[in-house]
C-alpha cells in the first residue's frame, strides 16, 4: 500500500463515559506514547472497592492530560493519575486516560476495560417435565438454572454424572447486568446410571485479572432411578421375587401377558428353563384384607448362539 502524501489523523473523543473511545490513529499506527493503565484490565466484584493508575510519558505530561470516569475520584501526581472507587455500582463502565497535544490540539487516549461481576445467587438442576424414575433408553432433558449472575457471557456451566463431566456450555447473552440463564442437556439413561447423581457447576471465567479462585457455585444432587428390564438367556432359569411385609400376611398372584400364572402365599416365581415365549411383562399383585399393590417386571430373553451353530452357518455360507 502506498502512503498518502499527508498523514491522516483521527482524533479520539472523551465525551461518552460508558462507551470505549476511538484511539488516535496516525496513518494506521496507534499513538507511539499513548497513556498506560496499571492494571491494563480491571476485574472487580460489584459493590467492592477498586483502583487503577494511568501513566503518561514525561514529554506528554507537558501537555493537557486527565482522566474521564463515570464514578469514583482521581488525583494527579506528576505523570501519574490515580483513580479510586470506594464502591463499584456500575455494571457497564469504562475509564479513559488521555492527553492533548498543545501544538496540534490532537488527543491520544487509552481505555481501561472494566469487568464487573457477580457470582450466582443459586444454581439448581432438574429434569424438564419429568419426575420420578426414568426408563433405560428413553430420552430426558436436564436443566441447570443459574440465578442472578453477571456477566453471563463469562459464565460456563458443566453437567456431571457422578464425577464424570458430560459437557460444558456457555451463554451467547452479552448483557452486563445480572440475569438468570437456563442451560439444557439431553441424556439417555443406561442401566449403569441407576443410583448415580446428576449435578451442574456454574463458574465465572474472568481470566488472569480475576480472583485467584474463580467464582464457582454448584447445584444440589439429583439421584437417578433408572428402570431397566431383566435379561436372561434361553435355557437358563428365571426367578422373580416380590416379597412384601404385611399384616395379615399377603398372598401373591402372578400374571404374564394378561394370563394368570399362579396364586399362592409364596412370593417367588420360578421358571426352570426359559424360552422366547417367557419374554415380556410380569405383574405380581400382592394383597391382603387391607389392600393390594402391583409390582411389574420386564423380562428380555436373549438367544444363545453356540459354536457349532456359528460353524454351521459359516459352512452353509461357503457352499453357496
Amino acid at each position: 500500500m502506498t502512503p498518502p502524501s499527508e498523514a491522516v489523523l483521527f482524533q479520539c473523543t472523551h465525551t461518552g463515559l460508558r462507551k470505549p473511545p476511538i484511539f488516535l490513529l496516525l496513518y494506521g499506527v496507534l499513538c507511539a506514547e499513548k497513556p498506560e493503565f496499571t492494571p491494563s484490565r480491571l476485574v472487580v466484584k460489584y459493590g467492592d472497592a477498586t483502583s487503577a493508575k494511568c501513566s503518561v510519558c514525561e514529554p506528554c505530561s507537558k501537555n493537557i492530560y486527565n482522566l474521564e470516569r463515570a464514578l469514583g475520584s482521581h488525583t494527579i501526581n506528576g505523570t501519574t493519575i490515580v483513580w479510586k472507587v470506594e464502591k463499584m455500582t456500575e455494571w457497564d463502565t469504562n475509564t479513559m486516560c488521555y492527553f492533548t497535544n498543545d501544538t496540534t490540539n490532537h488527543q491520544c487516549c487509552t481505555t481501561l476495560l472494566i469487568t464487573v461481576y457477580k457470582p450466582p445467587d443459586r444454581v439448581s438442576i432438574s429434569f424438564l417435565n419429568h419426575t420420578g424414575p426414568m426408563f433405560m433408553g428413553h430420552d430426558y432433558a436436564l436443566q441447570c438454572e443459574v440465578q442472578n449472575v453477571a456477566p453471563v457471557e463469562k459464565l460456563s456451566v458443566t453437567f456431571y454424572r457422578g464425577q464424570t463431566a458430560l459437557t460444558q456450555l456457555q451463554s451467547n447473552n452479552t448483557h452486563k447486568k445480572p440475569v438468570t440463564e437456563i442451560f439444557s442437556l439431553s441424556i439417555t439413561p443406561r442401566k449403569e446410571d441407576n443410583g448415580l447423581q446428576y449435578w451442574c457447576e456454574a463458574k465465572l471465567e474472568l481470566g488472569p485479572e480475576g480472583p485467584e479462585l474463580p467464582p464457582l457455585v454448584t447445584s444440589q444432587r439429583a439421584t437417578a432411578t433408572v428402570f431397566y428390564p431383566i435379561t436372561v438367556t434361553v435355557g437358563n432359569p428365571l426367578q422373580l421375587n416380590c416379597s412384601a411385609a404385611a399384616n395379615p400376611g399377603p398372598s401373591y398372584s402372578w400374571m404374564h401377558s394378561s394370563h394368570r400364572l399362579s396364586t399362592s402365599l409364596q412370593s417367588l416365581l420360578y421358571i426352570k428353563s426359559v424360552t422366547s415365549e417367557n419374554e415380556g411383562q410380569y405383574i405380581c399383585m400382592v394383597s391382603n384384607n387391607v389392600g393390594y399393590i402391583n409390582v411389574t417386571f420386564n423380562v428380555v430373553v436373549k438367544s444363545e448362539f453356540k459354536l457349532q451353530t456359528i460353524l454351521c452357518f459359516f459352512l452353509l455360507y461357503l457352499n453357496l
